[in-house]
């Protein structure tokens, strides 16, 4: 029996049987040994699967880590924009009891009345930014040209103080501070001079990024203080251009928000893309909808950042065009603007209108009964067209009940070296409720292509106090400049002279025969028309001078200036215009006897109703 059971048992504990038990061993000690050791063996053979089956999750895992590090180190240091260290100011324990401060330059030949409309200077502002500074200064400027040429300086004294700006900026090193400039990417001897002397500068290619140029000018100190206006780091803005712009000092919270904008800049040094997101380091703190709640000169005020172009804005931040927006539908009695160029054109090689700014101001006027005021200035770049636009939104007043667009041109003074001085470089609006003082043109290819800042103050109705709030200050200083005499208005059969240089002036019609001998016709200068045709070309219309003789050679004219021959009217001068990109050109127009008239005309769509219009020098 013992036998057989081994017998039996051998087959199933072959390899195993019996080295585990001992010879003559009973056949269930036999049996007993082979089922621990087979149990052993399973054991093993389970935990050796196990740890296999480990190391290969192990390995797995640590490759999908490595592979998500890498692909992050990559995508961090190509793509993403970090924000600046922010000293621990957070939007928690940020300050918002503020003071706000109005900072203008008035060159020295333009005169005000005194009617208590004053400011303090820009160059006293900027100082006192810099006397306040403990830590860093930041500063973005389009232009940097604050070291005059001795030449400018002996004709312009005011000059100087741009040169004596610079030396502070350079000494600023010296006495522990950093002083970091974020610029587009110019030749310019004062950033040069700068980065010897300690300070960081980085250069932002934004004509890589959006086809456009760096047009914000701001300041901000220790994240505390901040500097938001129209001047650059031009001795001109010193000196010989009309400034303004705000100082908003012991405001941790709003220069905190502006700082953010400046970290944009500087994260973008000499990049040739648009990063596909940014860190929430560069989100906006406030905007539009969640603005700043803040104690401005001890009242009560609402405050955001905003800026452009649209790919230049993080998360949260309010563009500058819903900021104006907003503040334009916010007014319910007035708005007031003053800038240097107005153009609601997007400009390139076809032109096309561009309505964002143009439609809501239209829809103000005609839909609220707000009343209107722009104030532009006339320089040797105002474009043509500006007045046409500007008359488009006078004419919707026409017969219309409470219904007011007024416009005047500030005019600059031609200098001796040909440059133009008191131009009015502001670009602000105020309402009855807010303002909106921004860096940007109210041209439709500044907001699409060019960045800048903008601040927007909206203050609390109901102060008493005159002139204690930001709002009423800065309508004091519109109203100052649109009662002053530097200003002229847009009047129906008057178009005003912006560049003596350039600028289509009524040119008496000279008429000469070919063989040189010509004269003046009619003795005196003669006005012209310019009307235009559906098929794009422009027929010229000459009045009748009044001392002009019946008996006269050429062809008759009939009261509505139009030439007249054998009894029947028919155009002259339907000649090809050379066009320019301003819309200008020469026209030269054949008389029936041969003789030739030189003009210079306006080929874009007259502004009247009638399709014409007189372009007199402005007195």
């Amino acid at each position: 029996m013992e036998m057989r059971a081994v017998g039996v048992l051998d087959p199933r504990g072959q390899g195993m049987g019996g080295a585990g038990a001992a010879p003559g061993a009973p056949a269930s000690a036999v049996y007993t040994t082979a089922q621990q050791q087979d149990y052993s063996a399973s054991v093993w053979l389970r935990r050796k699967d196990k740890l296999e089956h480990s190391q290969q999750k192990c390995i797995v895992i640590f490759a999908l880590v490595c592979c998500f590090a890498v692909l992050v180190a990559l995508i961090f240091s190509a793509v993403d924009v970090w924000g600046e260290d922010e000293d621990g100011i957070t939007e928690e324990n940020c300050s918002n009891d503020c003071s706000v401060v109005i900072v203008e330059n008035i060159p020295d030949d333009v005169f005000f009345p005194d009617n208590g409309t004053s400011h303090l200077p820009l160059t006293a502002g900027l100082h006192s930014l810099l006397d306040r500074a403990v830590r860093v200064v930041e500063v973005v400027s389009p232009r940097w040209l604050l070291n005059s040429s001795d030449y400018e300086a002996s004709f312009q004294p005011a000059a100087r103080q741009g040169r004596a700006l610079l030396s502070r900026l350079q000494g600023l090193k010296a006495k522990g501070l950093q002083l970091k400039i974020s610029s587009g990417i110019i030749d310019s001897l004062e950033l040069s001079m700068l980065a010897a002397h300690g300070a960081d500068v980085h250069f932002l290619n934004t004509t890589a990024l959006t086809r456009g140029q760096l047009n914000s000018s701001f300041w901000v100190v220790d994240r505390t203080h901040l500097y938001i206006g129209s001047a650059t780091m031009d001795w001109r803005s010193l000196a010989t251009r009309k400034e303004l712009g705000v100082l908003v000092l012991d405001c941790s919270c709003l220069a905190l928000d502006l700082h953010r904008v400046f970290s944009l800049y500087w994260g973008l040094q000499y990049k040739d893309f648009i990063p596909s997101f940014w860190s929430k380091r560069l989100f906006a703190l406030f905007n539009r909808d969640t603005p700043l709640e803040l104690t401005l000169n001890r009242t009560k005020a609402q405050a955001y950042i905003s800026s452009s172009p649209n790919v230049f804005i993080p998360k949260d931040r309010s563009s500058d065009l819903e900021a104006i927006g907003r503040v334009i539908q916010d007014a319910r009695r007035f708005i007031y603007i003053s800038i240097m160029d107005y153009l609601p054109l997007l400009k390139s090689s076809a032109h096309r209108y561009w309505s964002r700014i143009d439609g809501m101001i239209r829809e103000a006027l005609i839909l609220r009964k707000v009343r209107v005021r722009m104030l532009i200035s006339c320089w040797e770049e105002t474009d043509p067209l500006t007045f046409n636009f500007v008359w488009s939104l006078r004419s919707l007043c026409m017969e219309q009940i409470n219904c007011s667009l007024e416009a005047k041109f500030f005019s600059a003074r031609e200098q001796r070296d040909g440059t133009f001085q008191g131009i009015n470089h502001n670009r602000f609006m105020v309402t009855d409720r807010a303002i909106y003082l921004g860096n940007l043109d109210w041209v439709g290819n500044e907001f699409t292509f060019n960045a800048g800042a903008g601040l927007v103050i909206r203050q609390a109705e109901g102060v008493e106090e005159k002139n204690a709030t930001v709002v009423d200050q800065l309508r004091a200083a519109f109203e100052r400049d649109w009662f002053s005499r530097y200003t002229r208005s847009l009047q129906a059969d008057k178009v005003p002279v912006c560049d003596k240089h350039r600028i289509n002036r009524p040119v008496p019609v000279k008429t000469g025969r070919p063989d040189g001998g010509g004269r003046h016709h009619g003795g005196g200068a003669t006005p012209m028309k310019s009307v235009p045709r559906e098929d794009g070309r422009t027929r010229i219309k000459i009045h009748r001078h009044r001392h002009e003789e019946p008996g006269q050679q050429g062809p008759s004219r009939s009261g509505d200036g139009t030439v007249s021959v054998e009894g029947g009217r028919r155009e002259i001068g339907e000649a090809t215009t050379a066009q320019q990109e301003n819309g200008r050109g020469q026209n030269e127009l054949s008389y029936p006897d041969g003789r030739i008239a030189v003009a210079q005309v306006y080929s874009s769509q007259p502004v009247e109703s009638s399709g014409s219009r007189e372009i007199p020098n402005w007195p």
